[in-house]
């Protein structure tokens, strides 16, 4: 298991440097699309288990991972605030349309995944097309799986005092250590890219930046097993063998995603 786990991370870490090295944002869009279609689709087979989520919608709102990086600047924030309330309307169509046999419960835990996956998703897209956009994505990986890797290996050796019920393999040890290992992984990083690229990111910023994206991406992680929890099972999807699918390797990245957003913008 350990060498499917090492060889599926290195499957996924090409896959990153691919996103990363591809000049064209609106290329990197549609891959982000792809993967949010994925992402999505082990979602609603996940939750089919307890509902009959409206699939037609949660497929149709992941376009806007792809677009949002060709609409006008001025008109991101009208496509932001206006895109969940057109969302609703749509749901509640489909429920007045099947005279609701399609339910409420339907509607809202369709609703959850959109604003979940491809709600969160679309923020790595707005990364994407910052300054130094590719620059930002590593830093925005680094707080999600540094903390993730490193949280395993210390936490599967010395893990003592378990966290939560919710995740019983996660350990104090090993949560506590994962976020020490992203922040040294991310001044290591702007280190080299203040010395060698001429950058100037201030260190405690960087510092305080990876606390605060290594907790939210924890946080994005338990949340994804009280998600599993609930509908019963281990894993989202056997896409990448020892790490499940693809919703169970990027949902740290998730949480990160719009936090980092907000915090590039400072940066």
């Amino acid at each position: 298991m350990d060498f499917k786990r090492i060889s599926s991370g290195v499957i996924a870490l090409l896959a990153l440097i691919i996103i990363i090295l591809i000049p064209n944002i609106f290329v990197t869009g549609i891959l982000l699309t792809i993967i949010t279609l994925i992402a999505m689709y082990e979602y609603l087979k996940a939750i089919s288990k307890v509902c009959k989520p409206i699939k037609w919608i949660a497929y149709l709102s992941c376009i806007i991972v792809a677009i949002i990086n060709y609409v006008p600047e001025q008109y991101i924030k009208l496509v932001l605030m206006g895109g969940i309330p057109t969302i609703i309307i749509l749901l509640f169509l489909q429920v007045i349309i099947t005279e609701m046999r399609i339910t409420f419960k339907d509607m809202a835990y369709t609703l959850l995944g959109i604003c979940y996956i491809p709600g969160f998703l679309m923020y790595l897209s707005l990364i994407n097309g910052m300054e130094n956009g590719k620059i930002l994505l590593v830093y925005t990986f680094i707080a999600a799986w540094i903390t993730d890797t490193v949280a395993y290996c210390i936490g599967k050796r010395i893990g003592k005092h378990k966290f939560s019920k919710v995740s019983p393999k996660k350990s104090i040890e090993g949560c506590v250590s994962g976020t020490i290992g992203a922040i040294a992984v991310m001044l290591i990083f702007t280190f080299i890219l203040n010395k060698y690229f001429s950058f100037t990111y201030s260190y405690i910023y960087v510092g305080i930046m990876a606390l605060v994206l290594s907790l939210i991406g924890q946080i994005g992680d338990f949340s994804a097993s009280c998600i599993k929890r609930y509908v019963d099972i281990k894993d989202y999807g056997n896409l990448l063998p020892g790490h499940g699918g693809i919703l169970d390797r990027i949902d740290s990245v998730l949480f990160i995603a719009p936090f980092a957003y907000i915090l590039f913008t400072m940066l």
